[in-house]
C-alpha cells in the first residue's frame, strides 16, 4: 500500500508550483484582504494542499497524514485568507491563504461537512446526521439542529444571522438568529416516504433549492420550499436517483448532478446508468453530459466542484486505495464538451475549495484510507 502523497507532496523540492509573487499576490487582494498563497509548502498534518494548475502538481506538506483520515469539509471564507477544514472530528484553521494550518476544536461528530458564512462565520453539519454547530473566528457554537436528519444548509449572503436547512423529506427550516432557532417552512420536497439523499442551495438565494431523492429524482423550489417542481430529464424512462448536486456560483442557473438513470440500471443490462447532470434552468431540467466508464469513473458520491467564475467549468474526482490507484482529478467544460484529467497518490479528494481572488488556486481536502485489511 503506497503512502499517499509520498512522491507527490511531501517532498517540496521535488515539486515547483506557478505561484504569484509577494507583489502579484498584493495585488490580487480584494477588499476582503484575500491574496493568492505564496508559500510551495502547506505547515500542517497534510489534511491539505493546494494546486494551481488543476492537480498536475499539489503543493508539497510537513505532516504526512495518517490513517485514517477524511477531510470532508472545507471553506474559503470571507475573512481575509481565511480557510477552515474538518478532517475527522477535528476543525482546522488557515489564517494565511492556505500556507499553515491550526488545530481549532474538536466536534461531536467524525463526517462533517462546512457552509460558509459572512466574514468569519460558518456552519458545521453532519449530512444525514444531527451535529451542528456554528464557527465565529475561533469560536465554536454548538447548535440544536430543528430534525435528526440534516440533509443540506444554505447561507444567505444579505443576511449573516439568516441560515436555511433541510431535513430527511426536503423539508426546508429557517433560523433568523444565526441557528439558535428554528422555524419550519413550505412543505416536503417529495411525497411521503421518499428517501431524500442532499439538498443544495443556490449561493446568492437561499429561497432557490435543489432536493435529490431516491427514485422519485430531483425536485427545485424558488420559494423558499413553500412549493417545489419536480425536475425533468434524468431518466429515459419513470425513474432516477438524484445523490447530490451543486450550483454554479458564477451562474445560479447552472446546476450540476450525479445520479442514476433507473431505466438503464435494470437487471442483467451491464449498465448502472450513472452520469453526471446539467441544468441550465435552475434545476427544473438536466441534461446527461457525461457517463460512468473506465475512463471517467462515477460513484454515488462523485464530489462536485463547479467553478467559482466559468459556469461551463465542473470539477469532479475519483479516487480509492484499492491497489494503491489514488486519485483523479476531472475538468468538464460545457463550452467543448472535453474532459481532461491529472492524477495524484491520494487515497481520495473528499472536499475542494477555491481561492476567492485567485481561482486558479484549488485547495484540495484529501484522504488516507490506510492499508486494508
Amino acid at each position: 500500500m503506497k503512502r499517499a502523497g509520498t512522491a507527490v507532496i511531501t517532498a517540496a523540492a521535488a515539486i515547483t508550483l506557478a505561484l504569484p509573487s509577494a507583489a502579484t499576490a498584493a495585488t490580487a487582494a480584494t477588499s476582503t484582504g484575500w491574496t493568492a498563497p505564496t508559500c510551495n509548502r502547506v505547515v500542517g498534518d497534510g489534511a491539505v494542499t493546494f494546486t494551481t494548475d488543476g492537480g498536475a502538481s499539489l503543493a508539497g506538506t510537513t505532516g504526512t497524514l495518517k490513517p485514517v483520515s477524511y477531510t470532508h469539509g472545507l471553506v474559503a471564507l470571507g475573512a481575509a485568507d481565511t480557510l477552515l477544514a474538518t478532517r475527522n472530528s477535528e476543525l482546522q484553521r488557515s489564517t494565511d491563504a492556505g500556507c499553515s494550518w491550526n488545530h481549532v476544536a474538536t466536534l461531536g461528530a467524525d463526517t462533517t461537512k462546512l457552509t460558509a458564512g459572512s466574514g468569519s462565520r460558518a456552519f458545521v453539519w453532519e449530512p444525514n446526521g444531527g451535529y451542528l454547530a456554528r464557527v465565529d473566528g475561533a469560536t465554536v457554537t454548538p447548535l440544536t439542529a430543528p430534525v435528526a436528519a440534516v440533509m443540506g444548509l444554505g447561507t444567505d449572503p444579505a443576511d449573516p444571522n439568516h441560515v436555511r436547512l433541510a431535513g430527511a423529506d426536503g423539508r426546508l427550516y429557517d433560523s433568523r438568529n444565526a441557528g439558535a432557532t428554528w422555524t419550519v417552512t413550505g412543505t416536503p420536497a417529495f411525497p411521503e416516504g421518499t428517501g431524500v439523499y442532499s439538498v443544495s442551495f443556490d449561493p446568492a438565494d437561499p429561497d432557490h433549492a435543489v432536493a435529490g431523492a431516491m427514485v422519485r429524482g430531483g425536485a427545485v423550489t424558488t420559494d423558499g420550499g413553500a412549493t417545489w417542481t419536480a425536475s425533468t430529464g434524468l431518466t429515459s424512462g419513470t425513474n432516477a436517483n438524484l445523490f447530490s448536486t451543486a450550483f454554479s456560483p458564477a451562474d445560479p442557473s447552472v446546476v450540476h448532478g450525479v445520479g442514476v438513470d433507473l431505466a438503464e440500471a435494470v437487471p442483467g443490462s451491464g449498465n448502472e446508468g450513472r452520469h453526471l447532470y446539467r441544468s441550465t434552468d435552475g434545476g427544473r431540467t438536466f441534461v446527461k453530459i457525461v457517463d460512468d466508464t473506465a475512463e471517467h469513473k462515477l460513484t454515488n458520491s462523485t464530489l462536485l466542484a463547479p467553478s467559482p467564475t466559468d459556469p461551463n467549468v465542473l470539477h469532479f474526482e475519483y479516487g480509492t486505495y484499492f491497489m494503491g490507484y489514488g486519485t483523479d482529478l476531472f475538468r468538464y467544460d460545457a463550452a467543448t464538451g472535453a474532459v481532461t484529467k491529472t492524477h495524484n497518490a491520494f487515497d481520495g479528494v473528499s472536499a475542494i475549495a477555491f481561492n476567492p481572488v485567485r481561482p486558479s488556486v484549488m485547495y484540495l481536502g484529501v484522504e488516507e484510507v490506510g492499508t486494508p485489511s
